[in-house]
């Protein structure tokens, strides 16, 4: 075990975390459009974890669903895998997006990343304001410090534009009544998601085929970390910084080792290190093909990813005997 301690990120984990997104979603799939967040939410936390179980890594929680004494499974601090293999650190949403899950909307998803040990930010569960772009871009070109129209205009600049043909994904909550505002005023389109916004923010990396072109606005600090691995996998630009509701939230976060709560954190600073980012469609969207049931079976569209080498996998899979292989 010593030997791999510190040889990174293997290979054969890019077809391991794609099993266990798959597992996720194919529990979660099997309560869409029921109506119960909750249950939908456990199942896949609980298929996660099982899968989890079964990769030859000595794995630490960084990112998942919650405190220890809020979550039963896969709370931050919590160890998992067999134990033996690399020492990583693991950032997870096994069901993201479980309010259109509940509703059989598109685009929930399990996500889940993994990393060599301290390259993910442990951020904790607040909010998060996120501004995020493609790749392609010159270093800089939207800052969170900046106005929505100043971001905008420097962005319709640089793909050589007019304003008018941007489009901007933005989380549909009344926080964001004034930056709706704002962008479009600017002479920008928008387009609301309901929740989701790990999608959101993966969609300004192909925009050609999701239209999208800049994220902006708040949304979970755990879900700004997965983006932000998504993001060192296939590029792109993305700012975050930390927004407490209280007074709990911040002493928190400075238990987490976070001792500047109004600092602008950047891409690398989220991700730093060697990752893989999986993620696995439960509802169909603009991102990955839903769950299908069929016969006793499933098919699911998982999307694999890894910094290191820069490639990116679209991985359908077939499962025969879905309760043999994946229990509800």
């Amino acid at each position: 075990m010593g030997g791999k301690k510190n040889a990174g990120l293997d290979r054969v984990l890019v077809l391991e975390v794609a099993r266990v997104t798959e597992a996720a979603a194919i529990a979660a799939a099997r309560l869409t459009g029921r109506g119960n967040e909750k249950a939908a939410d456990k199942a896949a936390v609980d298929a996660m974890r099982r899968e989890l179980g079964k990769v030859s890594i000595k794995g630490r929680v960084v990112i998942g669903e919650g405190e220890m004494d809020e979550a039963p499974m896969l709370y931050i601090g919590e160890e998992v895998g067999t134990g033996t293999g690399p020492e990583v650190d693991i950032a997870v949403d096994p069901l993201e997006g479980t309010t259109i899950c509940a509703k059989s909307m598109p685009n929930a998803l399990a996500v889940l990343a993994i990393s060599e040990r301290g390259g993910l930010l442990h951020a904790p569960d607040m909010y998060m304001d996120k501004i995020a772009i493609g790749p392609g871009y010159p270093a800089g070109i939207v800052d969170l410090d900046r106005s929505p129209a100043e971001n905008l205009q420097a962005l319709a600049k640089a793909k050589g534009v007019p304003i008018g043909a941007i489009t901007a994904c933005i989380l549909d909550r009344p926080r964001h009544a004034e930056l709706i505002k704002a962008v479009r005023a600017a002479g920008a389109a928008i387009r609301l998601i309901p929740d989701g916004d790990i999608a959101g923010v993966i969609w300004t990396t192909d925009t050609r085929e999701t239209g999208i072109d800049i994220y902006m606005g708040s949304g979970g600090a755990p879900e700004g970390v997965l983006a932000a691995a998504a993001l060192r996998c296939i590029g792109g630009q993305i700012q975050g910084r930390l927004l407490p509701s209280n007074a709990e939230e911040t002493a928190r976060a400075k238990t987490m080792g976070i001792t500047d709560i109004k600092r602008k954190y950047n891409l690398e600073d989220m991700a730093s290190a060697d990752v893989i980012f999986a993620a696995t469609g439960v509802t169909g969207g603009s991102l990955l093909s839903g769950v299908h049931f069929s016969n006793g079976g499933a098919e699911t569209e998982t999307i694999v990813m890894r910094s290191k080498t820069g490639t990116v996998r679209r991985i359908r899979t077939r499962v025969r005997d879905v309760e043999t292989r994946f229990p509800g």
